[in-house]
């Protein structure tokens, strides 16, 4: 009878996970730099912050990311933010882009560095952000508008036609909320060759909204993997990059 030792087996398996790891860390830093390379040779005249959107990624993703100097981040669930916001580091900036529901909202606005919460899609919502933050935070906390520049049932965001109201109360009626923004998701299959109707209409919204609101100038959130250069020669000041920097999402079995 041979006698075999089970850390026999155990080191070939710790080395294959390790380089494993090491392939993950070499590929997203390729990816990373590829995007911000491009981002770079697009010459636009406005700055453009890149988030790396990390929905169903694990935190190893992101720190692979952050050791590559990425800082801005973007998630679409709440329970994903708030455990990746107590694993990660203090200093990254969260952007919040999913659908914000009132009983989340306190959980969301209390994670300290939150740097912004792009999806407010109604008075309704705005109020109730404005509430959330009530104690739990030294200043004013930063959010976009969310437009549906489509006019897709399945998406949601306010009309183009209720943008400014929705603007205007926020900045007379929510004392917690800094107006800092617009964003939209847009229509998924649009010809890149052409020029793309939904960063047209929230570039107009964004004329209207600072022509009612002369002491703000607002950013623009619009653009994702598919069309994130085509949207910053359209003005955007933000962009949110998921796929071409982590690859295809896989949602988590349980």
């Amino acid at each position: 009878m041979f006698a075999f030792s089970r850390r026999a087996f155990t080191r070939p398996i710790l080395r294959f996970n390790h380089t494993m790891a090491e392939q993950r860390r070499a590929d997203i830093v390729e990816n990373l730099s590829n995007v911000r390379a491009a981002m770079e040779a697009s010459q636009c005249s406005q700055q453009t912050r890149l988030v790396a959107v990390s929905k169903y990624k694990p935190a190893s993703d992101l720190q692979y990311a952050y050791d590559a100097g990425q800082r801005h981040f973007g998630e679409n669930y709440v329970q994903e933010l708030v455990e990746k916001s107590t694993q990660l580091p203090k200093d990254i900036q969260w952007h919040f882009i999913g659908h914000l529901q009132s009983n989340k909202a306190k959980a969301v606005v209390g994670i300290p560095n939150l740097y912004v919460v792009e999806t407010v899609d109604s008075v309704k919502k705005a109020n109730t952000i404005n509430k959330a933050c009530t104690g739990l935070r030294p200043d004013p906390l930063r959010v976009y508008v969310q437009v549906n520049t489509s006019g897709e049932d399945a998406k949601s965001g306010v009309s183009p036609d209720e943008c400014v109201k929705v603007c205007q109360h926020i900045v007379g009626a929510c004392p917690n909320l800094d107006l800092a923004g617009l964003m939209t998701i847009g229509k998924f299959g649009r010809d890149p060759s052409e020029d793309n109707p939904d960063f047209k209409c929230l570039a107009e919204c964004k004329q209207k909204v600072e022509q009612a609101l002369p002491n703000k100038t607002l950013e623009l959130s619009m653009g994702m993997s598919e069309d994130y250069l085509q949207a910053m020669k359209a003005g955007s000041t933000n962009v949110r990059v998921g796929r071409t920097i982590f690859g295809e999402r896989e949602r988590p079995t349980k």
